[in-house]
Formats: C-alpha cells, structure tokens, sequence
C-alpha cells in the first residue's frame, strides 16, 4: 500500500509499491522509479455516473491515475499540504484544496443546500469515504482545524473552508456579510455555520472566486 509524508511544508511524496493513488492532475513534480501516469477519467476513477453528476452539478474534479514502484513527488502553486487518515468515514471537502486520494477511498458529489433563499443557487461538495489517506491542500499556511460540538456551533468564511468531518450539520447564514466588514463589498455574502461534533478546517487564506 502506497505511503505518504510531507518533504517540509509545501511538497508530498507518495511511495508506490505497486498500487496506485488518484491526484490532482498537473501536480507532479518529480518522480523516480517505474511509474505510469493516465487521465483517471470523467469520473475522476469512480466511474461514469460520478462523472455525470460533476458536469451536471459543476463540481469540478479533474484526477489522473499514477501507478508502479517508485516516488512521485507533488506540489500545488507552493501551498501547504497536509495529509488526513480516513478509517471508514467521511470527509467533506472543497474540491480545488484536495491533491491526492490513496487507499479504498471513493468520491462522490454532496449537496449542500441553497446558498440563499433568494438567489436560489444549488451548492454540491465534493466528498471522499472510506479507508486511505488524503492529502489537503491549503493556502497561507498549514490547515487548522477547529472543533465543533453540540455546545458551540462554528461559523466559517466559504472561502476559507477546505474540509470538516464527524456528525455534522451545516446551513448557510445570510445575514452576515464578511465582505461588508472587510469593506470589499459586492455580492450577496454568506457564511457557513456547522453544528454537531466534528472538525472543521480551515485556511489562513481566502481564496479568490
């Protein structure tokens, strides 16, 4: 089974013995041994109804397959990256903060509810269930993650989020504008409040829509 570490802050290496990961396409950097690399398909390597739910709800995943006996080394515009255990759960995640899926894990599109009653626009995330490793990217700085439970609701800036995993609910909160207070203005603005027990993380950077 392929193993990942981080080389510091801002570089993963994944050792292939033999089985294969799924990452972001155009992340190699680097790799040594017997490796082979193909486009994992529509579907991202979860077949054509996984890739028929991307085009039809527009979560974008684009994944190529790496298989062998070697080291492949991968990057993502100099952000950090950190690597999560998975043993049977799931984890919610922003599709472009996620670099590498290894192990018996699946993706899948969640939908996640209307981002305001009065836009009425469909927001999907992308999922990942099972058992593996994945590699998170975030931009800023190291991913932190914050405890939610059932005593403290958490609200996060949408672009700042980039995974949450446990019991959790989440809704959209519209009557807080973060680009208001930030004086950005522009736009109907909304947050994410997640309840229940779980962590939820975030990035020190927003990133820019």
């Amino acid at each position: 089974m392929s193993q990942l570490r981080t080389n510091g802050r801002k570089v993963l290496e994944c050792h292939l013995q033999g089985d294969a990961v799924r990452a972001i396409t155009g992340s190699m950097v680097a790799y040594e041994g017997s490796v082979s690399f193909k486009n994992a398909g529509s579907g991202g390597g979860d077949g054509m109804m996984a890739g028929l739910k991307r085009r039809a709800t527009g979560e974008s995943l684009k994944l190529m397959e790496c298989t062998g006996h070697g080291v492949v080394y991968f990057a993502v515009d100099a952000q950090d990256i950190t690597i999560v255990d998975l043993t049977g759960d799931t984890l919610q995640v922003e599709s472009q903060q996620l670099l590498l899926i290894s192990g018996n894990l699946r993706t899948d599109i969640k939908f996640s509810g209307l981002r305001g009653a009065a836009s009425g626009q469909g927001l999907f995330t992308t999922t990942v269930t099972g058992q593996g490793q994945v590699a998170l990217l975030s931009a800023g700085g190291p991913l932190i993650g914050l405890e939610v439970s059932p005593q403290y609701p958490l609200v996060v800036d949408p672009d700042s989020f980039v995974a949450a995993r446990g019991q959790l609910n989440q809704s959209f909160v519209t009557d807080v504008s973060w680009t208001s207070v930030m004086g950005e203005g522009g736009g109907e603005a909304f947050s994410l409040r997640w309840e229940g027990s779980g962590v939820v993380y975030i990035q020190p950077e927003e990133r820019v829509r």
